[in-house]
């Protein structure tokens, strides 16, 4: 199922921008013109999903007919007034030769806690203590307390794009997207839903103070992953973003868990809804017990429930088995979406009544809708579930490989809270402040959206999610609650360092620089204005305009192999510290931001 489009974008990328005039989804077939016109009425997800293979192909092929790239352009690099694909891949494998060196604090917590520092952010964090570690523990706290955090602008920009949905109940939504059957002759877009949590999802990430609250509802909408783009998922979307995964995120674990069983774009997503007693299906309990709950490192495989294996010392089940899978798949017979309403129903009809064996535990016949409930208790309580989400936490905030002492700490944080009302927090609270998040860099990159955002943060784009964004947008990977399978998007470094992720990033970051995602629009020029706007005049030879602009973005000055590339590129062949022509600043400002952007001191996380 491809994501939903109203119309073709208003502006075609080949259209809007006359240096990179091929879309990013064209074949190797033929030419941008022929492409874009045997393309005609196809929207830009279908487009985007659909070519697969032969768009990354052609990719590569229209980058190279680029003046991006210095090899086939015939050139030198100093002559073309751009930066080069061949000075970037110069100063990225300079600066892969060894470990980055650990930055202050607080760049750590903006680039894990947060999308990356806007302006002033830093100066703000250093203002909260009198050390690092002070500091630190009051950002924490004060990011783990969202509803205290004043968020004027995030929510001005929120409310001037007249959301329809956002606020709607779940019922109200249902009524209006689904059932229709009080105004059937109502013309309403079932997505609609879908698109505006997709819209202001970007909007919070970008302008809201509460960071960490939008990092993790980003988390949580991995873990228990929904392609938001279904037919069934979308129309409900809203409320799933907004009471189930956002409603939780600092809360109670298994509350999280049933909020997520009942909801009704999970109960149709993972087929729930359609799992009754003479006929089961078993994706939802699969996935509860792989994905949701104990994790799919606690899974013994085909084994008998007896097996001594699969307990440990004491008699206690150490992990799963696929009659525990089989045995949870009768108990959520029955649980599904009511018709009228959208809300959870159970329907004790379509439930098989009889004995039940999960984990170990015999449940007792004819208890219907707590046969479900205590299938969600014996997960939520059992000490593998604690360790499996402690390590999820712990790869996202930390590392691929986060060290054994901090998930230990905090999954005993995770156990000794099982019944709290803040559990989450205080396991989130945990990892924030141990000495191995603080001492730990460059050993996760950013993902597609963490790139994006932290880049207009860096930037203080005036942003709007028009259109034509996404179509420079999701080349690079990450389509917002767009991924198909439950498992979520790929948290792990090297999912996101292949050749065609960079290179489609270069792309985003050049189209940025440019500001064409916006044609005539809101969007246009708008980064461009405001780097010129945010250079003092006093900075005009290449040293300080790249020490200015790697200090404004990055909080420090990038490492010398990842500098001087960039330094030579302004200075164009003359002196590196001769104050250069304005006119020379104006043309390349937005090209050495762009290499900037592209360092790997930018990528670190």
């Amino acid at each position: 199922m491809v994501k939903p489009e109203a119309g073709a974008p208003a502006v075609m990328p080949e259209q809007a921008d006359g240096i990179h005039n091929a879309d990013p989804s064209a074949t190797a077939a033929g030419s941008c013109t022929e492409y874009s016109q045997a393309m005609q009425g196809l929207n830009r997800r279908t487009l985007l999903r659909g070519l697969g293979a032969a768009a990354a192909v052609s990719s590569i092929a229209a980058l190279a007919q680029t003046p991006d790239a210095d090899a086939q352009a015939g050139a030198p690099a100093a002559d073309s007034g751009r930066p080069s694909m061949r000075r970037w891949r110069t100063m990225v494998s300079a600066a892969a030769a060894g470990e980055p060196a650990l930055p202050e604090v607080e760049i750590i917590a903006y680039n894990r806690m947060a999308y990356g520092p806007r302006p002033g952010d830093l100066q703000a964090f250093r203002a909260l203590g009198n050390t690092p570690e002070a500091r630190l523990q009051a950002f924490v706290d004060q990011q783990l307390d969202p509803a205290s955090i004043v968020d004027t602008e995030c929510d001005n920009r929120l409310a001037a794009q007249g959301y329809a949905t956002l606020d709607k109940t779940l019922q109200q939504t249902w009524w209006t997207y689904v059932r229709r059957e009080d105004n059937p002759n109502l013309q309403v877009d079932r997505y609609l839903p879908a698109k505006e949590v997709e819209s202001a999802t970007l909007i919070r990430a970008i302008y809201s103070k509460r960071q960490l609250q939008e990092v993790m509802t980003e988390y949580w909408h991995d873990h228990f992953n929904i392609y938001s783009w279904d037919f069934w998922t979308a129309p409900t979307f809203n409320h799933y973003d907004r009471d189930v995964i956002r409603a939780h995120i600092f809360g109670n674990f298994r509350q999280m868990l049933e909020a997520v069983a009942k909801s009704p774009a999970m109960l149709y997503y993972l087929d729930n809804q359609s799992n009754e007693g003479g006929d089961p299906n078993e994706n939802y309990a699969r996935e509860l017990f792989e994905l949701h709950g104990m994790g799919a490192e606690n899974y013994y495989g085909v084994r008998k429930t007896d097996d001594p294996a699969i307990f440990d010392g004491e008699g206690n089940r150490l992990g799963y088995v696929d009659d525990d899978v089989y045995g949870a798949t009768t108990c959520f017979t029955g649980w599904r979406t009511n018709g009228d309403t959208g809300q959870f129903e159970y329907d004790d009809a379509r439930h098989f009544p009889y004995q039940k064996v999960v984990l170990g535990k015999v449940l007792a016949p004819f208890q219907g809708l707590k046969d479900g409930t205590d299938v969600l208790d014996l997960i939520a309580n059992h000490p593998n579930t604690a360790t499996y989400i402690a390590r999820r936490m712990c790869k996202r905030l930390i590392s691929d490989n986060p060290p054994e002492s901090v998930v230990q700490s905090a999954a005993a944080v995770f156990r000794a809270n099982v019944n709290a009302a803040d559990q989450l927090k205080k396991v989130t609270r945990t990892i924030l402040l141990s000495p191995e998040f603080r001492n730990a860099w460059g050993q996760k990159v950013k993902r597609p959206f963490e790139y994006a955002i932290s880049l207009f943060r860096a930037g203080q784009a005036d942003f709007d999610p028009i259109n034509n964004f996404f179509w420079w947008y999701e080349p690079m990977g990450q389509p917002l609650f767009g991924w198909s399978p439950p498992d979520g998007f790929p948290d792990y470094r090297t999912a996101w360092t292949s050749t065609m992720t960079m290179l489609q990033r270069w792309r985003f970051v050049n189209s940025a620089l440019s500001w064409k995602f916006g044609g005539d629009g809101p969007n246009k020029d708008v980064l461009r204005i405001r780097l010129s706007e945010q250079t003092p005049s006093a900075v005009n030879t290449p040293v300080q305009l790249v020490d200015y602009w790697s200090n404004r973005i990055l909080g420090r000055i990038m490492p010398n192999e990842e500098s001087q590339p960039i330094v030579e590129f302004m200075a164009q062949g003359r002196g590196l510290t001769q104050p250069l022509p304005e006119n020379d600043i104006s043309d390349r400002l937005p090209h050495m931001v762009a290499l900037i952007f592209m360092a790997p001191s930018f990528m670190w996380r």
